[in-house]
């Protein structure tokens, strides 16, 4: 799933370079730190740049709900090179997760009429649903809908406090729905994260007016919602895991100690492979979730592995990067404040497959 990976197709391989390239010039370590720190928690100019010129909202939405028709293959991509760069964005939350979630109501009138926007990244959408324990099993959802309004309190929403469109998974009479409720209907907040690269926060309703989206039967289909965003959400891991290596081999040529560079010592050289095998299995899991049979399986293997992976390579970046690499101007811990926030998103790696039964 790199650029010379040769189970990758042209196409993507083209897609790889020009993404890579303008995060290149747009999304150094400077300017993620300035996208972080910013009201939007993004880049609003380098996300419409991502949109407009290579079309990365709309990978996933079907040509005739205003997307470009690719797939879950291409999405991957793009959030492996984000992932790269911590670049923080909206891909995620909103193009991912909130389109799919649409998708999976099957209704084309609500497709027709949500999606185009978002496949175009002008609108922002944020998917209400786990409650504070965690959970984002599609029969465990943190809110709960009756006679057309919406009640409760979901954690941990990507992009909550800034979405145009506000969706919300809730408790039935019949099972599970998505509904949309109007964004001044809830209230939205920000909160204080692990991981500063990636803006929660949480959406409250009390009897908010809301408009049903599925058509009825929606738990199995949400469940493959969660399965597709949770192997996006992977490739993501890959990424950024790759990277923290590569700065970690850079570091250990330029560093010298006892008269010659710490990478040249066999201990570190040692680390250092046991990173790239996790990094390299990680690699081969995302490929196994996106060409696989068994979704809900694969999803979850995918999870933990590169969860494992991941967290493997903040750490061992931290460790061999020594005392530089605790403080704040470094990279290194955003690298694994990412890498354990992510483990924990749309579910735990230990218990995630427990999840797929909704």
């Amino acid at each position: 799933m790199n650029g010379t990976d040769p189970r990758e197709t042209d196409e993507a391989r083209a897609l790889r370079e020009v993404v890579r390239a303008l995060l290149a010039k747009r999304s150094g370590p400077a300017e993620v730190r300035s996208a972080m720190e910013s009201p939007l928690g993004y880049d609003d100019k380098l996300w419409s740049t991502l949109c407009e010129d290579i079309g990365v909202a709309g990978l996933g939405i079907p040509e005739e709900h205003g997307g470009l028709g690719a797939g879950l293959a291409e999405v991957c991509v793009v959030l492996e090179e984000l992932g790269r760069t911590l670049t923080p964005s909206p891909m995620l939350g909103s193009a991912v997760l909130s389109g799919q979630a649409i998708l999976a109501t099957g209704n084309d009138d609500e497709c027709r009429r949500l999606l185009p926007g978002i496949a175009a990244g002008s609108t922002i959408a944020a998917l209400a649903w786990s409650g504070e324990d965690g959970s984002w099993a599609p029969d465990h959802p943190a809110c709960r809908a009756r006679d057309g309004r919406v009640d409760g309190r979901a954690h941990y929403v990507l992009d909550a406090a800034h979405a145009d469109v506000l969706l919300v998974v809730a408790r039935t009479h019949d099972g599970v729905g998505l509904f949309e409720v109007a964004v001044d209907g809830a209230s939205r907040a920000d909160v204080t994260t692990m991981d500063p690269t990636r803006r929660l926060g949480t959406v409250e309703m009390n009897a908010a007016p809301a408009r049903r989206l599925d058509l009825g039967d929606y738990g199995p289909a949400l469940s493959r919602a969660r399965d597709l965003v949770t192997v996006a959400l992977a490739a993501e891991q890959v990424g950024a895991a790759a990277r923290a290596l590569e700065l970690t081999v850079e570091y250990s040529k330029q560093r010298r100690q006892f008269g010659r560079p710490i990478g040249g010592f066999q201990a570190l050289k040692h680390r250092m492979a046991d990173v790239h095998v996790h990094v390299e299995a990680a690699r081969s899991a995302l490929y196994g979730a996106l060409t696989g049979d068994d979704l809900p399986v694969d999803a979850a293997t995918a999870k933990a592995v590169c969860s494992e992976a991941f967290e493997h390579a903040a750490a061992e970046m931290i460790q061999l990067h020594g005392g530089i690499a605790i403080t704040w101007e470094h990279d290194a811990h955003l690298y694994f404040k990412r890498a354990h926030g992510s483990a924990q998103l749309f579910g735990r790696p230990a218990g995630f497959p427990d999840a797929t039964s909704g």
